[in-house]
């Protein structure tokens, strides 16, 4: 954020460049939550944010990772209260008192499996993040796979490979900051 504000405490410059990215944060917390409500959740995170004393330095960021907290809760909030959305083979049973309402037909037919666009786009991530470990130098991407895929700890590489733990931290820091680079907008 730059700084300058309204009268009102509103943050004029970016907020303009907030509303101009909407859709894609919207995007982005949809597809990290797996739920439908991003814009609720986005207006929740950014209502939070015009409370806070001093602006983030990255709004966007600060409203995504925000955004994802709220969609946590209201899964976690779901799964202890539950729904309502239970599907048995109540066929006969009718709505009294003593059992409460009937589940929802509609909610027993819902598929909890992606949808097969975001598969492929998933597929198409994953390939991307492929192309770029294959573009790291052999150093780094052995020391980079030795720690994410094997899960060897930073100490443990550099006693295998006798180098010292700063080497390999370097060596992560590098293959994280391509990636992330690489990745991005994918």
């Amino acid at each position: 954020m730059d700084g300058t504000y309204l009268a009102d405490g509103c943050p004029h410059a970016a907020t303009s460049r907030l509303w101009s990215s909407w859709a894609r944060l919207r995007t982005q917390v949809e597809r990290l939550t797996r739920r439908s409500d991003g814009d609720d959740l986005l207006q929740d995170a950014y209502v939070g944010m015009t409370t806070l004393a001093e602006p983030p330095r990255n709004a966007e960021a600060f409203l995504v990772r925000a955004a994802v907290n709220r969609g946590r809760d209201a899964y976690r909030r779901e799964a202890v209260r539950g729904d309502g959305q239970t599907c048995r083979d109540d066929r006969a049973r009718t709505d009294d008192l003593a059992r409460g309402p009937a589940p929802d037909p509609i909610a027993c037919l819902r598929d909890p499996a992606p949808l097969q666009d975001e598969i492929m786009i998933a597929h198409a991530r994953l390939d991307r993040v492929r192309d770029g470990i294959d573009r790291l130098s052999p150093r780094t991407r052995e020391i980079f796979l030795m720690q994410r895929l094997e899960g060897y700890k930073y100490r443990e590489i550099a006693e295998r490979l006798e180098i010292s733990q700063s080497a390999v931290e370097k060596h992560m820091a590098k293959a994280m900051t391509f990636l992330a680079d690489w990745t991005e907008d994918w």
